[in-house]
């Protein structure tokens, strides 16, 4: 829009005098005396008002119908309405009185009640409406009967609804206006002139009245209150004088009354119902108390209509979501299901084009900006946008980039599906070029004191002021918003059923391998103690028959105790590998450092005989992890490094590298065990992690079972790590495993 002033720049206004056609009473909430008076008692009731300051309220009237009312409503600012009788020197007067509390007592207003309405009139013209109310089946109807019975209740020259927009602007959307007046229906006026604190004012839902513009105000007595020292607010005083702003805004209308009414539909200011009158107009009581409950029906009978508008575009929203949502469940491919027909996935939002973001994967439906353009604006979104949905039908007041696609993409409606994945649906809307009816410039109402800060300054003129407004799409409804959060949730429960799915055999194969382990822990420990027998019977053997049996005799024993020997080894290593899986880790931060001083020491013990160098380039960090597990991973790794080494210089560097951050806590390091040994043919690079597999004949490189490399990769999986290998067969091999940061 035209104006880029904020509303809440104007400073709050609110004056601390009364209108005269009524008398306004602060009262002390202990005993009722009265604090506070306005200044034309004499007038109202022929007593000047410093013969009533000090005095309790029964002075003036009996209080007992007051103490009632105030024991009903706690509330504070929350005014009720009594008939009430006040002693003047004239006699008993019959008055409208209207009474609540605030944080500094209780405020009685009382009006003078010699005019009033018919109440069979009222009753009928109010019974009528009613009817025609609950017969409306649109908006536009509802108005229309809403403004023409409070015309003919009321007699005021223009009666009009006024609805707020989002940005505090509003329209008038209905009108009843005297024919030698101009009309104001369909005519826009800017947020600044009911300024923020006005609209809250209104937001309470009370009734405001000025019976004349020109009328000059009434001052209390004293100014201030006695108990605060400051003047009274009186922000819910129904008799509150209009601030001087107001006066003239009414007076350059051409106003010299007005009475609003609060439209409050869920609990939120949704209009005003506004009347104005040409020349001073003092309504009773009763008439404006039939204004408000017309004004309450409306909303409420808006409500029910709305809601069945809103059901019915429910309706057709939930079939075409249920037929997406049957069409995902079905398809092979999440894309596929949303994109055929393309049309479906548009409808659900009313847009005129889509993308649709599946990691670097991006596909297009219907009118859009191109793929580079849409990447971009993704990009932007993440960066500056939280939460999982973000929708503007003027992308361009945010993101100055969108101007060169406006035309298919002024408004945008972008669904996150999963952050981790980036998969994500963005909707298009097309620029729409609208031509606004403002009552007047929006901005002439802003000046400017002598520091160059904003004053509110009535406006001169109401006289049609058009203007056309670019870059923006039609607004997205919230059903739009729903449907598409609606979309987000059955997606994700979709995957969730799978995930589901997934998760129930990932169960069964973890129940199927907890058995295999127990039954190979049970298998290998129970064929220990045969094994053993077979090996001492041989060894009884040779020694106390060996005299007996001939050469070839003791070779055979020699073999059978060679293959009890290698027997047990391999019963040994696969009781360590079903250690490994069933055994509960123990996780806790981990010194890298003293584990690699530790296992150095064990392999030097190991092989005394061998000389080799440990490089380590730098400190290693700290990582998570079960110590005793990972101690064995660097023993492991460390005497493989050496055992298939026949250079007469070995070496073994170990390091580490960030692996996709900087190693902060939650992050993973990718570790490195690099040796100048003999390296490992490609075709074998595969199979060296797998559980009793040797590449080399049993004599060669010290023998073995072929289970290092399992258990070093059996306690790396365990930790959530990877662990791989690079080898250049003849020059040496390179181990690389990740763990998390601590």
């Amino acid at each position: 829009m035209t104006t880029s002033y904020r509303v809440d720049d104007y400073p709050e206004n609110i004056p601390d005098s009364i209108q005269p056609h009524g008398v306004l009473l602060v009262l002390d909430e202990s005993d009722f005396s009265i604090l506070q008076i306005s200044a034309n008692t004499e007038q109202h009731f022929g007593m000047e008002p410093q013969q009533l300051l000090g005095q309790p309220l029964s002075t003036l009237l009996d209080p007992a119908p007051i103490q009632v009312a105030l024991a009903e409503i706690p509330d504070l600012n929350r005014v009720v309405p009594l008939p009430l009788k006040v002693n003047t020197t004239q006699g008993a007067m019959c008055c409208d009185g209207f009474v609540h509390r605030t944080d500094h007592g209780i405020i009685l207003e009382l009006e003078p009640a010699e005019r009033r309405s018919s109440f069979l009139a009222i009753h009928s013209l109010v019974q009528k409406t009613l009817y025609q109310l609950q017969q409306a089946t649109d908006r536009a109807t509802l108005f229309k009967h809403l403004v023409e019975a409070v015309q003919r209740l009321t007699d005021y020259d223009r009666v009009h609804v006024y609805r707020f927009d989002a940005d505090g602007s509003g329209e008038v959307i209905a009108e009843a206006v005297r024919p030698n007046l101009p009309p104001y229906l369909g005519l826009h006026f800017p947020a600044m002139d009911i300024p923020t604190w006005v609209r809250e004012t209104y937001c309470s839902g009370k009734l405001r009245a000025v019976a004349d513009m020109q009328a000059t105000p009434v001052s209390l007595v004293p100014a201030q209150h006695p108990q605060t020292a400051e003047p009274l607010n009186l922000g819910s005083a129904m008799l509150r004088s209009p601030d001087a702003c107001c006066v003239e805004y009414y007076r350059n209308m051409g106003m010299d009354a007005s009475l609003v009414v609060s439209l409050i539909r869920d609990q939120t200011l949704w209009g005003l119902l506004a009347c104005h009158h040409s020349t001073p107009k003092l309504l009773p009581h009763e008439t404006r108390a039939a204004c408000e409950l017309l004004a309450q029906m409306t909303t409420a009978t808006l409500g029910s209509t709305v809601k069945q508008e809103r059901l019915e575009a429910q309706a057709q929203q939930q079939a075409l979501q249920s037929e997406l949502i049957d069409a995902i469940a079905q398809a092979e491919t999440f894309v596929e299901a949303l994109i055929h027909p393309e049309e479906r996935l548009l409808q659900l939002v009313n847009a005129t084009g889509a993308a649709i973001g599946l990691g670097e994967e991006i596909n297009l439906v219907g009118t859009t900006p191109t793929t580079a353009a849409i990447q971009n604006l993704v990009a932007w979104v993440e960066s500056s946008q939280p939460g999982d949905l973000f929708h503007t039908h003027c992308l361009s007041a945010q993101y100055p980039e969108a101007e060169t696609f406006k035309a298919e993409a002024s408004g945008v409606l972008l669904l996150r599906i999963s952050k981790v994945r980036q998969y994500w649906i963005a909707w298009f809307r097309p620029e729409v070029l609208q031509t606004v009816n403002w009552g007047g410039k929006p901005d002439q109402g802003v000046q400017f004191d002598e520091e160059g800060q904003i004053q509110l300054s009535p406006r001169t003129s109401f006289a049609l002021w058009q203007e056309t407004v670019q870059a923006t799409a039609l607004p997205w409804q919230p059903l739009d918003i729903k449907g598409a959060l609606d979309l987000r949730t059955a997606i994700v429960g979709i995957v969730l059923k799978q995930a589901e799915e997934l998760d129930h055999l990932n169960r069964e194969l973890q129940r199927s391998n907890r058995e295999l382990a127990s039954f190979a822990y049970a298998a290998a420990h129970d064929l220990k103690e045969p094994l053993r027998g077979i090996y001492n019977y041989a060894n009884i053997l040779q020694e106390d028959y060996g005299s007996v049996l001939d050469a070839e005799g003791m070779e055979f024993l020699g073999e059978i105790q060679g293959f009890s020997q290698r027997m047990e080894t391999l019963i040994n290593a696969l009781l360590r590998i079903a250690q490994l899986r069933q055994k509960e880790l123990h996780v806790e931060p981990f010194d890298m450092n003293e584990g690699l001083q530790n296992a150095e020491k064990v392999v030097r013990a190991s092989w005394p005989e061998v000389d080799f160098e440990l490089r380590i380039p730098r400190p290693i960090p700290l990582v998570q992890g079960d110590p005793a597990l990972l101690n064995e991973v660097l023993r492991n790794l460390l005497n493989n490094a050496l055992k298939y080494n026949e250079q007469l210089d070995k070496w073994i560097e170990i390091g580490y590298e960030a692996h996709g951050d900087d190693g902060s806590e939650g992050h993973a390091w990718t570790f490195y065990v690099r040796d100048n040994g003999i390296g490992i043919r490609p075709e074998h690079q595969s199979i060296v992690f797998k559980l009793f597999k040797r590449l080399h004949p049993q004599e060669h490189y010290g023998g073995g079972a072929g289970v290092g490399l399992a258990i070093v990769n059996q306690i790396i999986e365990r930790h959530q790590g990877q662990i791989w290998i690079e080898s250049i067969f003849g020059e040496g091999s390179t181990f690389y495993f990740t763990l998390q940061s601590a």
